[in-house]
């Protein structure tokens, strides 16, 4: 991975832009074994990288004030708060995807990335994350990142470099977006997507304020947060993939709780964002997506650190950086489709680049 000043480019078309703004996702990769239960490749996601084991915790939360822009009603979202732990003894990793997230993962994936595995390929309910449900969490006051993941996707798409980042003391919040998110499992029933391919410039408009609106929700909301003793509150940013970088970029703008920001290549056109931005801001992209000519000219002079990350595409911010390698290595994806998803690169290294870039990048700015 190298890292430089990048230069403008042509823009793409709206229409390849906003395709790649529906779904985020990245990680990396460990060895594959052979499952023992007959459903397909045993998918692992790559271990935490700190010296804290990771706690984790769900939580609904209800915005009285605002109605959902895609159903009507009480606007509803999901959070997952991972934190170091202080102990995880007694206590199980928790799986990346409910049962019935699972089943509607299964049928959704390859619909949006034609090239995954069809339903009944890949038993996504094993998959396992690090983080301990319910552990108790390691005593302090620590900074607090709160991520929105890319346009389509759930927030268990971001959970690998969301446990790196709590492993090194953090505590992290995964924000889903229900509506425009995959699926999202409620108390009050599952949502799934509304978006059936590229969204016209209306539904990307709604998409984006709704993003925004939903993570100053979520920052109102922290001090009531089951994990508020350890949060500290004068040390937050946003970060987030291609339509969720969008968010959190202009979710920062107005809101001086906001110390710093990271956008995972997302496309910055929609609203007049000030050269002058006023906070920290990351700004990475990869050389292997096909809409990275458009994003990089949507983030015009703003100042900040520029990151490009060379031999990947667009969704290896996600978990699909660390998934799809294994699955093309079980003869499930064609080297076609991993190129277009994660790009060529190895991803133990595009992993360790991007908690690398994004981790450094809070440490020097929540201090």
């Amino acid at each position: 991975m190298t890292s430089r000043r990048m230069t403008s480019r042509r823009m793409t078309s709206r229409r390849t832009l906003l395709k790649g703004t529906l779904c985020g996702s990245a990680a990396a990769l460990l060895p594959t074994p052979a499952s023992a239960r007959g459903s397909g490749p045993f998918l692992r996601l790559p271990a935490p990288a700190g010296p804290y084991p990771v706690g984790m915790r769900t939580v609904h939360l209800t915005d009285p004030a605002r109605s959902d822009p895609w159903v009507g009603g009480v606007r509803e979202l999901m959070l997952t708060v991972l934190y170091p732990a202080r102990s995880v003894r007694g206590f199980s990793r928790a799986p990346q995807l409910t049962p019935a997230e699972a089943r509607l993962f299964a049928a959704y994936a390859p619909r949006v990335h034609p090239g995954l595995p069809q339903p009944g390929a890949v038993d996504w309910g094993a998959v396992l994350t690090h983080g301990y449900a319910g552990a108790p969490p390691l005593p302090g006051r620590r900074p607090v990142l709160v991520y929105s993941p890319g346009g389509g996707d759930s927030r268990t798409l971001g959970t690998s470099l969301a446990e790196d980042l709590a492993s090194h003391g953090r505590v992290v919040v995964l924000v889903d977006h229900p509506g425009d998110a995959s699926q999202v499992e409620l108390p009050t029933g599952m949502r799934t997507t509304v978006l059936t391919g590229p969204p016209e410039p209306a539904t990307f408009r709604t998409m984006t304020d709704t993003r925004i609106a939903d993570l100053r929700f979520v920052l109102d909301r922290l001090g009531g947060l089951p994990l508020a003793p350890v949060m500290d509150r004068t040390r937050i940013g946003l970060y987030g993939h291609s339509a969720g970088g969008t968010a959190a970029v202009y979710a920062a703008r107005d809101d001086r709780r906001v110390g710093a920001v990271a956008n995972l290549e997302g496309h910055l056109a929609l609203y007049p964002t000030p050269a002058g931005f006023g906070r920290p801001l990351l700004l990475v992209r990869t050389d292997g997506f096909e809409g990275a000519a458009g994003v990089e000219s949507s983030w015009g002079d703003l100042p900040g650190r520029r990151v490009l990350l060379t031999g990947a595409s667009h969704w290896a911010f996600t978990d699909y950086g660390s998934l799809v390698p294994q699955l093309q290595s079980a003869g499930l994806v064609s080297a076609t489709a991993r190129t277009a998803l994660v790009g060529t690169g190895d991803p133990v290294g595009t992993l360790a680049g991007v908690r690398r870039e994004v981790g450094t990048f809070f440490t020097r700015h929540l201090r």
